[in-house]
């Protein structure tokens, strides 16, 4: 009775995806689950709608499709594709490798290398902007030397990370101020008064 009404069975199953809005960061990535997928770099500082399914990461812009990624649960990495890129690997706003090793040294020697050795970790420097920004924002909050003595001490034990570096300078911030010793006086009795 009912079979003249039925339709047939879908091509595929149905596929559970989820949908978030994002705002694409100067590096051209979105972040997704912690993990962060590229989409052409002309959507710098847009808005856009990623759907993730079991298996792949679709980026919207508009509702037009603009960027499609394997899924990874690789939290921190990055999922590049070169043509997303620029073809000269800079960015607006005059952000770029040489700019931020400028402003890094302005604050020290130790900081210039620690931000060198952050973008030579990656097979490609624009995926460390996101952590060298924040190196650069740490000098806002701290003095000079102390984010200096916590750049050598991070990179002396092979932690290059702007989680390493920020828990380091915060270890060092907490730590108690070194005492001074008593200047001499005639009044300052001393240790041997006691015995």
């Amino acid at each position: 009775m009912d079979q003249p009404a039925l339709l047939p069975l879908p091509e595929h199953p149905y596929e559970f995806a989820y949908w978030k809005n994002a705002r694409v960061s100067l590096d051209y990535h979105v972040a997704f689950e912690k993990h962060f997928y590229s989409v052409p770099h002309t959507l710098i500082h847009q808005e856009v709608r990623i759907r993730a399914t079991e298996r792949i990461v679709e980026i919207f812009h508009h509702g037009q499709q603009v960027a499609v990624h394997p899924r990874s649960a690789v939290p921190g990495h990055f999922s590049t594709c070169p043509e997303h890129m620029p073809s000269n690997h800079r960015f607006v706003l005059t952000v770029d490798t040489d700019w931020l090793q400028h402003q890094a040294g302005k604050i020290g020697p130790q900081t210039a290398q620690f931000v060198t050795t952050l973008l030579r970790s990656h097979p490609y420097p624009q995926q460390a902007f996101r952590s060298c920004l924040g190196v650069l924002n740490l000098a806002r909050k701290h003095p000079p030397a102390l984010l200096e003595e916590a750049c050598q001490r991070t990179r002396s034990a092979h932690l290059l990370s702007y989680r390493d570096l920020k828990a380091e300078l915060d270890a060092l911030a907490a730590a108690p101020a070194p005492t001074s010793p008593l200047p001499a006086h005639e009044n300052v009795r001393g240790d041997t008064y006691y015995h």
